[in-house]
């Protein structure tokens, strides 16, 4: 069962076409997903498109009104259906479908680093990454925090970390206040976003940290 979810807040701004690409990808993936999350969208998009509505109504008059609402119902209306085709993508011997929203970017090369493999979106988003990333069964990204924020959309399999274990669909937004090692025991495939590069906090992977910002 999906237990972490986009907030309120953030699927308004969505509606508003206020979110940067990336994540408005994460939010109308993690939509086609999860149920709930389907259900409150629809009705936020109802409430955001009636007060737009009521906003103009009100400042038109009466003339320009009706001649506003001529010209919408006199549009031409096909109910012709174009089916859409899935996408899917293979790893570890399976195929995966993809959200549409993900679905539809363009993607990378993966790069691979031990049991996890990494493919940016071609996506034009100034200081963020939008990524495709895969790690192996038995995998495991060392303990890290961040210097900005990473959202974390998990679209097959599972993993944990110290808060607990994800599900497809779970939607995870971290920051600076988090510490974790996220690991999976069978495998799985993210979308993940991130505006800053991760801090290694243990070890070896420490000496990642003074070319973190470059390979983020």
């Amino acid at each position: 069962m999906i237990k972490y979810h986009p907030s309120k807040q953030l699927m308004q701004k969505h509606i508003a076409g206020e979110l940067p690409a990336g994540l408005s990808v994460a939010i109308s993936a993690h939509i086609e997903m999860c149920d709930e999350c389907s259900r409150e969208f629809d009705l936020l998009e109802a409430k955001q498109a009636l007060a737009v509505f009521e906003t103009e109504s009100n400042g038109a008059d009466d003339d320009e009104f009706e001649h506003m609402m001529e010209s919408i119902t006199s549009l031409a209306m096909y109910d012709e259906l174009i089916p859409h085709s899935a996408d899917y993508f293979e790893y570890q011997g399976k195929q995966v479908q993809l959200p549409r929203a993900i679905a539809a970017l363009k993607l990378g090369s993966f790069i691979n680093a031990g049991k996890v493999s990494r493919a940016r979106f071609e996506l034009e988003e100034g200081p963020l990454r939008s990524s495709l990333l895969h790690i192996k069964p038995g995998g495991e990204i060392p303990e890290h925090t961040h210097t900005g924020f990473e959202l974390t959309l998990l679209l097959d399999g599972t993993f944990e970390d110290e808060s607990g274990k994800y599900v497809p669909g779970d939607f995870i937004m971290l920051d600076g206040r988090h510490n974790h090692t996220p690991k999976t025991e069978d495998g799985c495939l993210c979308f993940t976003l991130v505006d800053n590069a991760l801090h290694f906090n243990k070890g070896l992977s420490k000496l990642l940290n003074p070319i973190g910002k470059l390979i983020y």
